[in-house]
């Protein structure tokens, strides 16, 4: 019986995920289809900043990464050093966010 419910469940989630992008590339047909109706959708083919984004990001991940390394060698309790790694790594991704943030908005100017 545990077999069948596992088998379930895992067909369900298929099946959800695939209903999920399903709905929203429907969505996005939709609205690109409107847009062009009314004259106001531009192709946006000149994304020079496309990956900015997730390249801040990472980068600010893996400078997080390297800082919170530097934690794991101190003489703290467990529970102490994961806050602190995990808390750095967020801070760091967080940070690489913005800075993409504001480099975009300079760009773009």
């Amino acid at each position: 019986m545990k077999d069948i419910n596992e088998v379930f469940v895992f067909i369900t989630m298929i099946l959800a995920i695939v209903l999920v992008v399903f709905i929203i590339a429907r969505y996005t047909y939709l609205i690109k289809k409107a847009l062009i109706e009314k004259g106001v959708y531009q192709d946006q083919k000149n994304n020079k900043l496309k990956y900015l984004d997730l390249g801040c990001i990472v980068f600010g991940l893996g400078m997080g990464l390297l800082i919170s390394s530097i934690f794991t060698t101190f003489g703290l309790s467990e529970d102490a050093t994961d806050l602190l790694v995990w808390g750095t790594i967020l801070v760091f991704g967080a940070t690489g966010l913005i800075v993409a943030h504001f480099i975009r908005k300079r760009l773009e100017k």
